[in-house]
């Protein structure tokens, strides 16, 4: 069939096949572009609280969600919000299935590879967390020992970069699946943020579980696409001028009971 199109008629399908493709997708590239849509699309956790969780509807809400909130009403435009796990969430946002990420997502040289990221809006520290009975003060006691970790995550890829051999590293979808592991004995511990600790705390007996050490301090920023200079001095702008009128303070002292951290530049 091929050899009987021109050069020009396979062009001609590529093209279309590839807008058929991004058909009701988040292809936006600016403010502006956002705005003329009228509608903007983020992707975020639902399974991070108080960052990223549900309400009682079983909507996305959360410290992000307001974030996203705000960020909405200050471009004036309807928000569409889009739940994404760990490992799925940068692909969500490289396929244009979303505009932006406001997910948790922490800075690392990795992923500043694949996307762009805004000036922070929150911080987290990721901690192992484990039975107080299992003896382990550094990443050099893992040896041995079950350690659970939500793929892709923070935590993940510092404590598979620091754990010695011989430590068996078991990865999960989301850290409700790594909590539910914890709790059940299936590992010994967990990298997960010392909120997600706070969580599981609540649902033990006291001195059950106990902080071994900090895995890393984590400053997380609104994610998108390479390129997007526009939007990123757009967003740039949104975090600056949020934190100067303290609307994410009153975000913070909300879901998180303090003060918004003081983040150094970078």
């Amino acid at each position: 069939m091929f050899d009987s199109m021109s050069r020009r008629q396979l062009l001609a399908v590529a093209a279309g096949a590839a807008m058929a493709g991004l058909s009701g997708a988040a292809v936006a590239q600016s403010a502006a572009e956002i705005q003329k849509k009228g509608q903007l699309t983020i992707g975020l956790l639902v399974d991070f609280p108080p960052y990223g969780t549900t309400n009682a509807q079983n909507q996305p809400d959360g410290y992000d969600a307001d974030v996203a909130r705000l960020l909405a009403k200050d471009l004036g435009v309807k928000l569409n919000l889009v739940p994404v796990t760990g490992p799925n969430r940068i692909p969500f946002l490289l396929t244009n299935k979303v505009d932006l990420l406001v997910a948790s997502l922490a800075i690392t040289p990795e992923r500043a590879k694949q996307v762009d990221f805004s000036a922070p809006y929150a911080t987290a520290t990721v901690i192992l967390y484990g039975a107080k009975k299992v003896d382990i003060k550094s990443a050099a006691d893992l040896k041995g020992r079950r350690i659970g970790v939500a793929r892709a995550s923070v935590q993940d890829v510092a404590l598979t970069a620091t754990a010695p051999e011989g430590t068996e590293i078991r990865r999960f979808d989301d850290d409700a699946s790594g909590m539910q592991a914890l709790i059940s004995g299936q590992v010994d511990a967990i990298g997960c943020s010392t909120t997600v600790a706070a969580q599981i705390a609540k649902r033990v007996p006291p001195d059950t579980y106990e902080k071994k050490f900090t895995v890393r301090e984590q400053v997380m920023a609104i994610a998108m696409r390479p390129g997007q200079a526009e939007l990123k001095k757009t967003l740039d702008e949104f975090v600056a001028r949020n934190r100067a009128n303290g609307e994410l303070n009153k975000l913070y002292q909300k879901w998180l009971g303090t003060d918004f951290p003081v983040i150094a530049a970078s």
